[in-house]
């Protein structure tokens, strides 16, 4: 039996049974906290689980207030048709399941909100806990065996993980703007330290680790501290949990720790969707795409959308289509999912407008794959090749090269991931390159679009470390270069090296007249307009939200701060390689 803990009770509100801090004992004898929102009526229900360290006794609007009021303002249809007593970051609403016969379950991670343990968000104990958690909600009086998982961001990453390890009671999957590849796409951008995780860590997961007690917050519905009812020290908290800024700075490359916290696709056989953000510059996009394309599952699908990471989850867009997914899978209704394409774009225009279009897989089949030349004279950026000799340098630090093309005389479409291929030379011994798309309107002006954590976020990114140049041939395409990132190779100085640089996936369709541009950077992206500081966000956004990558102690300046040098040679002439989409 499992002691009860304050706070742990059932009770009829809002039309819904709710058991708040239900026991989930763990196969190492912890003991994990669970709200589950339920019919009021008894019967069996199928299950939407959600496992993460943010705290399920935290309030959408009071933990992450700028996004809720953001959110609601541009879509006031993600706060109708529910009190919003129950909304939680990045998971459903239950007032919007329940009443469909769904039975909504939040777990606190490990070491997170009221379940204790060492805090090791996306660790391998992690995906067992989950694991352990799906065989219990299978086996309860309210369910019918049928567990799916769904939810954004981290709630989505280990969706990964635990589908993997192939749970029996596990029917599907709808994964959220996750990610996979954790050295990659997590911590460190082609081999470059991103400031990701420092800003995270201590804004969402320390702040609702277990063991705040009175100095944590309390859940607005129970009246409960959301950290659990024990007061550890500042020490305990911090011997409690993994430190992840040491953690990642100290695994300079690929290694068996990332691996262990990386997707396994070619294990995923469930049912899934997975929905990626155009505007997920630094975490969303790439493992949404990368996932659907490595998995084995016959029965996944490719969803892909612009906005903020949050908003199309809530709207009815997004509910629509969770629902219909959910519905077939879980109860076997008749909900149109059969006709679903296999992969539904919202193929970005400027000025935020979205046209949705079907398709068969991902690349897309009719992509002409067409290299773009960076010309040294004029600057300019197209499909002819330079013949030209010729070397441009700049700051290693600094705004670098920006080359465009002329004003388009028709439109452009471009969707999907690009590569670049340049051959620099450094002054010192390492360069880091940031390899930016963007697009510029007839008066000259950038057009940006709404990312998911940034409003202001160019067309794409694209980034590498020179050292880090080594290709992993058997998982290279021409479109999508892979680094194997298991060893150094140091540069010469003054002596040019080709880089193949991974542009991450995107799409956007550059109307005639306007400008499509590459920026080659020392430095990451910044929007033309000044920097935005946005109330309750924890970092002021300057085009690449939280992803930066400015930390000394992964680019000191005496290495990354000299000049770097675009050769320029006939045969070797700087291209990008870009998914031109034909009209249907």
């Amino acid at each position: 039996m499992t002691d009860p803990i304050e706070g742990e009770k059932s009770e009829v509100r809002d039309g819904m049974r709710i058991d708040w801090d239900a026991p989930i004992r763990m196969d190492d004898g912890i003991v994990l906290r669970a709200d589950v929102f339920r019919p009021a009526d008894e019967g069996e229900y199928p299950v939407i689980l959600s496992y993460g360290a943010f705290g399920k006794g935290l309030a959408f609007q009071e933990s992450n207030t700028s996004a809720w009021e953001r959110m609601t303002a541009a879509y006031p249809e993600t706060a109708q048709g529910t009190s919003n007593a129950y909304q939680n970051w990045e998971t459903v609403d239950p007032e919007k399941w329940v009443p469909d016969g769904y039975v909504c379950l939040r777990i606190d991670a490990r070491g997170a909100g009221r379940s204790p343990g060492f805090l090791d968000p996306w660790s391998p104990r992690e995906a067992r806990d989950i694991f352990d958690c799906i065989a219990w909600a299978a086996v309860q009086p309210w369910s019918n065996g049928n567990i799916g998982m769904n939810g954004i961001s981290y709630y989505a990453m280990n969706q990964w993980h635990a589908a993997a390890l192939r749970p029996p009671h596990l029917k599907a999957c709808c994964i959220w703007e996750g990610s996979g590849d954790y050295y990659r796409e997590q911590m460190r951008h082609g081999g470059i330290y991103s400031q990701f995780s420092e800003n995270l860590f201590p804004r969402a997961f320390y702040r609702a680790q277990h063991g705040l007690g009175n100095r944590g917050m309390k859940s607005r519905v129970t009246g409960e501290w959301a950290s659990g009812p024990e007061n550890l020290s500042d020490e305990e908290l911090a011997a409690n949990r993994v430190d992840m800024e040491k953690w990642g700075l100290e695994r300079v490359l690929d290694s068996k720790d990332h691996r262990d916290r990386s997707a396994k696709y070619d294990q995923v056989v469930v049912p899934f969707i997975s929905s990626a953000n155009w505007g997920g510059q630094g975490l969303h996009p790439r493992g949404n795409f990368d996932g659907f394309s490595a998995s084995p599952s016959t029965q996944k699908w490719l969803e892909a959308h612009g906005d903020t990471h949050w908003s199309h989850f809530y709207t009815n867009y997004g509910l629509d289509l969770q629902k219909r997914f959910f519905g077939h899978f879980l109860k076997g209704a008749d909900t149109g999912w059969e006709q679903q394409p296999k992969v539904l774009l919202q193929i970005r225009h400027p000025g935020e407008k979205f046209i949705p279009r079907a398709e068969e897989e991902w690349p897309l089949a009719r992509t002409q794959w067409t290299k773009y030349y960076l010309h040294p004279g004029d600057m300019r950026f197209g499909t002819s090749e330079p013949g030209t000799e010729k070397k441009l340098d700049y700051d290693a630090l600094g705004d670098g090269l920006l080359f465009k093309t002329p004003p388009l005389a028709e439109p452009l479409e471009i969707t999907g991931p690009s590569a670049a291929k340049l051959t620099v030379s450094s002054s010192t011994e390492d360069a880091d390159l940031f390899v930016i798309l963007r697009v510029f309107d007839p008066e000259g002006r950038e057009v940006t679009f709404i990312g998911s954590n940034d409003p202001r976020t160019p067309v794409a990114n694209g980034w590498l470390r020179a050292s880090h140049r080594k290709l992993d041939q058997g998982k290279s395409k021409p479109h999508q270069p892979y680094h194997s990132h298991d060893e150094k190779w140091p540069l010469t100085p003054g002596e040019p090296v080709e880089l193949d640089i991974e542009i991450w996936p995107t799409c956007i369709v550059v109307p005639a007249g306007y400008t499509f541009a590459i920026h080659v950077r020392g430095k990451d992206y910044e929007s033309d307009e000044p920097p935005l500081v946005l109330p309750g966000l924890k970092y002021t956004t300057t085009g690449v939200g939280p992803f930066l990558h400015n930390n000394p102690k992964d680019r000191p300046p005496e290495i990354f701060g000299g000049v770097n040098t675009l050769h320029f040679q006939p045969g070797k002439q700087p291209y990008v390689l870009l998914p031109v989409i034909p009209p249907k």
